[in-house]
């Protein structure tokens, strides 16, 4: 299994939180004075230097204003995928 940083769900997952920022019209030390962070957290989350747990994401997109399942029922739309990428040939789990 390739690192989840590195796919094209990832990469969609940075592109909301930029938006959500940019959207919100906050920069980044903005942001950062929200959520008592250093202004390089966000840059690197956004950048994917950084990986974002659930937590933070939650964090991040309520404080640029959004409803963070909202967000997460969007991007699992756009990630649906077929079960057997999901599921191995016995139908259990990876």
């Amino acid at each position: 299994m390739e690192k989840s940083t590195h796919t094209t769900e990832y990469m969609a997952l940075r592109a909301e939180l930029f938006a959500a920022r940019k959207n919100a019209a906050l920069s980044q030390r903005d942001l950062a004075a929200v959520l008592k962070v250093p202004h390089s957290w966000v840059a690197k989350v956004e950048s994917g230097e950084r990986r974002i747990d659930f937590v933070e994401f939650c964090w991040f997109l309520s404080a640029c204003g959004l409803d963070p399942i909202a967000v997460t029922e969007r991007l699992m739309h756009k990630w649906r995928m077929p079960r057997s990428k999901v599921r191995g040939k016995e139908g259990g789990t990876k």
